[in-house]
């Protein structure tokens, strides 16, 4: 009963008082990566540094994948386990969250859920069951900002901006809590900057203060803006 999917195993590695046993996933298959359509599909077990490697990746993607662990870690550590394991500090999820990422879990019956759905349940919906496949968009306008301590650390506020030919604007600000924080998605999205500063209204914690953060949202949620429309040009 206590089995867990052994990936890249960068976290079941790590020493601890807990006995359990694992399934090692490599014959399984599930690191392969490839464009479907508008989609790119990846494999759960693809690791971090190959998705950062695809010319299928947006630049936005590649540089949060740098900024979530470093490059001997990328090359273990899977996209699967990466988001399974990631709290609110992490720029991976702040991004593929924005993204809308799609995750397929085979649990005997495949399922299929939206990140922002997944997050908060993860270690529920996981009982028993195993993520096959992480899938984003590829048409959708993408841009990231983070502000931290030193440029290679792990960021006191990130955002992550996404917007679809639609007009589909999705703004997740990251940095503080068990997972990034979804402060808005719709065709008509107002005020990014406002959105920005009203998620982060309670983002206190040892790291920064909830007034910090912010305006600090509301800045890089800005930025974000002036990029993707720079991309339309």
């Amino acid at each position: 009963p206590n089995t867990r999917p052994l990936g890249g195993g960068t976290v079941l590695a790590h020493p601890g008082d807990e006995a359990f046993s694992v399934v090692d996933l490599p014959s399984l298959g599930l690191d392969k990566l490839h464009k479907s359509g508008n989609n790119l599909e990846i494999g759960a077990t693809v690791t971090l540094q190959t998705l950062l490697e695809s010319p299928h990746s947006p630049a936005a993607l590649k540089a949060a994948i740098k900024l979530e662990t470093p490059l001997n870690l990328r090359n273990m550590g899977t996209v699967a386990g990466a988001l399974v394991i990631c709290d609110g500090r992490s720029p991976f999820a702040s991004v593929m969250l924005a993204l809308d990422a799609r995750l397929t879990v085979d649990g005997g019956k495949l399922k299929v859920y939206g990140l922002g759905d997944f997050l908060p349940f993860r270690h529920d919906l996981l009982k028993s069951k195993l993520i096959t496949k992480i899938e984003i968009p590829l048409q959708a306008k993408l841009a990231f900002e983070t502000v931290a301590r030193s440029p290679a650390d792990k960021p006191i506020v990130c955002v992550a901006l996404a917007q679809w030919p639609s007009g589909r604007t999705r703004l997740v600000i990251g940095g503080w809590g068990s997972f990034p924080s979804m402060a808005m998605d719709g065709n008509e999205p107002g005020s990014i900057e406002g959105a920005a500063r009203n998620i982060a209204h309670d983002a206190a914690d040892d790291w920064a203060g909830a007034e910090y953060r912010r305006e600090v949202a509301g800045v890089l949620a800005k930025r974000c803006l002036v990029k993707i429309s720079k991309q339309y040009k």
